[in-house]
């Protein structure tokens, strides 16, 4: 329980709250010395490796802010399970799983080194490493990269009240660096994965991976996911359950790279991290210890552009960790 919090549903809550997260993201801020922005995307290498904020948005409404958390940035690999999310409600679940499995790797999320080594290879292995989501991209309906992505736009739209845009500084400097994934690209087109033109799928991997978001943006899309596609606020159902708990099941397994076993150890709720810094978590509702808060689900959103060896928000794994333990949002 979190200390001096023992009837969170008063008046004062959300003050006390407040001061605990402030506290904790100002313990954690330190933590961002021992990581690197990620350099290797030119433009992604100017962010200031000190910025960490986080915003929780729980399912009754509840919300607690802290550190940057004003700052705009992309979206990057958390776009992953969004365009997952649009295939599986346009083309259909099964139709997709044929295509893409939901298996971990085990190895880092820009691997090629996976795709030759395993014998028979009847699709990649999941749709959150980079091979399984170029492929994604190829499913996506469209003749063009943006006819590709309305759908996705839609979906933000939908959930968030506004439409998202392109940081097209941040897409050309992605489009011009990311040899690797080009070497990608042209393996699944050799071995017939690709369901579109090989430049107009990489054209929309760069493009969804460009798309600027906030914290608080995420935290609105967690919170969604959270109630397993259902929008608490409204009611309405924005994503189809199975869909939902399918993109869950991912996040848990494989969304914070190869990482994503010690997360759902020692975190242990579902996330998606990006190499900008983000990371959305979801805690979905639970029965137990009525005296925490976010019994009823939340959704995190956080900004932490110094990362690990792994790609992941050092600062932002670690501030989670603290977070999910003091107030058991664990789904374990």
């Amino acid at each position: 329980m979190v200390q001096g919090v023992a009837n969170w549903n008063t008046e004062t809550t959300e003050e006390w709250l407040q001061n605990y997260v402030d506290d904790w993201v100002s313990f954690y801020r330190k933590h961002t010395e021992d990581g690197n922005v990620a350099s290797y995307i030119p433009i992604l290498g100017e962010a200031n490796k000190n910025h960490l904020g986080i915003s929780i948005l729980g399912s009754d409404g509840l919300s607690i802010r802290s550190g940057d958390t004003d700052i705009s940035f992309t979206i990057q690999s958390i776009s992953k399970v969004f365009s997952y999310i649009v295939a599986c409600m346009t083309r259909g679940v099964s139709y997709v799983l044929d295509r893409v499995d939901v298996e971990p790797t085990g190895e880092a999320f820009n691997s090629i080194m996976h795709l030759e080594m395993r014998n028979r290879l009847e699709k990649p292995f999941n749709p959150l490493i980079n091979a399984g989501a170029i492929t994604v991209s190829s499913m996506l309906e469209g003749d063009t990269s943006d006819e590709k992505l309305n759908p996705l736009f839609e979906l933000f739209e939908r959930i968030l009240g506004y439409r998202p845009e392109i940081n097209v500084e941040v897409y050309e400097s992605e489009r011009d660096s990311s040899m690797r994934n080009r070497a990608i690209g042209y393996y699944l087109l050799e071995t017939g994965f690709l369901e579109s033109d090989l430049n107009i799928t990489l054209e929309t991997y760069f493009k969804q991976c460009s798309i600027e978001i906030t914290i608080d943006d995420l935290a609105k899309i967690g919170t969604v996911l959270a109630n397993d596609g259902e929008d608490p606020a409204t009611g309405e159902e924005v994503i189809p359950r199975q869909v939902a708990r399918l993109s869950k099941a991912l996040m848990l397994t494989c969304g914070m790279y190869d990482a994503s076993g010690k997360f759902a150890a020692y975190v242990g709720v579902p996330a998606k991290s990006g190499v900008s810094g983000g990371i959305i978590a979801v805690s979905p509702p639970r029965v137990r210890e009525e005296s925490l808060p976010f019994k009823n689900g939340c959704g995190i959103g956080v900004y932490g552009p110094a990362l690990d060896e792994q790609g992941n928000s050092i600062a932002g794994i670690r501030l989670l960790r603290h977070i999910a333990n003091q107030w058991d949002l664990s789904i374990f």
